[in-house]
């Protein structure tokens, strides 16, 4: 088979992250790898080559050259924590909110979560896919080439695997990467909320089931929390995904706090939001394997004057990820440079490690880390490529759009 082969040149940097397919914790996250005039030669949607231009040309048969002069090339970014699937925005919360209430009292009024649900059990797998693939296509536009993406809209049998369907779907027609997670454990519905152990029942014993039997998940995620899911229903449910061969990752922290180390049997691969913490967890998380996924366009969106304590995590030795946690109600952003951005001006991270926590870590987050989040020989070309010649122009240019191009597998995406 004929090889095709291209080759990025002159890159004013080149970020690479290469070095350690592992998550990168304290001083680490600082190190991006930088290559001045930098190029990737990349075979068959293979990165083949990584140095300067001089260098990788020498290497070079490449038919195809995408001068890169005047711009930041890095990884494409994963967005390791999104809900896409629904049907409408929440826009009456969005008033509500504006006007002084708060996330619970409007949860309680009827609104948040659940108020979601009617569009998605009325919507065919066609139409929430089309809804789905839009928000990857906008992701592609600001350089997002992996997205994790869960149901929790339907919350019932049918429409959870109708959720995970129109995932499924929306990948199939997306040149990027989608995981895919069951998160039927987000609220409890309102025909259970008189009896919710009975709903965690039919998430154990039908929902699990089903979607692992159809393959349509890889983890299982739960929003333990304060008007969702106790500790202790989240370990009933956890233990149902394992199982079923499903792996976990948890809401948790958001609103209250739960200590972490009750799911460490569980081995999640992510603990996300994580707004309240004891300086006990944060120690107890540094000595794990687990990312600490932090999500500040939610607090953003919310109003919020507290952010998680990304630079305790983060000294303390704890790998930690960025994520945009695109919702229809707390964070309806699809954009992982706004995400820097807020996280450098409202978590204090440096440029270099929200990148850090955007590209390789959040590959960690999904098991990735071999094919995603660096620009190493071998992994898969995913690629984004930035107006600007300093990389600390990506956070820092915030609310525009200076993604020049993505690429995913080498192949061109969208030109932004």
């Amino acid at each position: 088979m004929k090889k095709s082969a291209t080759i990025l040149t002159h890159a004013s940097q080149l970020l690479t992250l290469r070095g350690i397919s592992a998550p990168r914790r304290g001083q680490t996250m600082r190190n991006l790898g930088i290559i001045e005039d930098g190029a990737v030669l990349i075979e068959n949607g293979k990165i083949s080559a990584v140095g300067t231009t001089d260098e990788v040309r020498k290497r070079s048969t490449a038919t195809e050259e995408l001068d890169c002069r005047n711009q930041v090339v890095l990884p494409g970014f994963v967005d390791s924590h999104t809900h896409p699937v629904f049907a409408a925005p929440r826009l009456i919360d969005f008033e509500k909110r504006i006007a002084g209430a708060g996330y619970e009292e409007i949860a309680e009024a009827g609104g948040g979560i659940r108020s979601s649900i009617r569009g998605v059990r009325e919507s065919s797998v066609e139409v929430l896919a089309r809804g789905v693939l839009h928000a990857l296509e906008e992701m592609a536009k600001s350089g997002t080439t992996t997205v994790e993406a869960k149901s929790g809209y339907g919350l019932d049998t049918a429409s959870e695997l109708k959720s995970l369907q129109a995932i499924q779907l929306a990948a199939q027609n997306w040149r990027g990467s989608v995981v895919s997670t069951l998160l039927a454990a987000h609220v409890v519905p309102s025909e259970h909320r008189e009896n919710p152990d009975e709903y965690v029942r039919i998430v154990c014993d039908e929902m699990i089931p089903a979607a692992a039997g159809k393959k349509l998940a890889s983890y299982v995620d739960v929003f333990c929390e304060r008007g969702a899911f106790t500790a202790e229903q989240s370990r009933k449910i956890f233990r149902a995904a394992v199982a079923n061969g499903l792996q976990t990752r948890i809401h948790i922290g958001q609103l209250t706090r739960t200590a972490l180390e009750i799911f460490a049997e569980f081995d999640p691969a992510s603990v996300d939001h994580l707004d309240h913490l004891t300086d006990a967890d944060i120690a107890w998380l540094a000595k794990t394997d687990i990312v600490a996924t932090l999500l500040p366009a939610a607090n953003y969106f919310l109003g919020l004057e507290s952010f998680p304590s990304a630079r305790k995590l983060i000294d303390s030795g704890a790998a930690v990820a960025l994520a945009t946690d695109y919702n229809p109600g707390t964070s309806p952003t699809t954009s992982t440079p706004f995400v820097l951005s807020v996280a450098c001006t409202h978590m204090k991270m440096s440029p270099a490690e929200a990148i850090t926590a955007a590209t390789i870590n959040g590959a960690c987050a999904l098991g990735l880390q071999q094919q995603k989040g660096s620009l190493e020989t071998g992994k898969d070309a995913d690629i984004a490529i930035f107006e600007a010649q300093d990389y600390r122009e990506i956070p820092y240019w915030f609310g525009v759009n200076r993604c020049w191009k993505t690429l995913r597998r080498g192949r061109e995406a969208t030109s932004c």
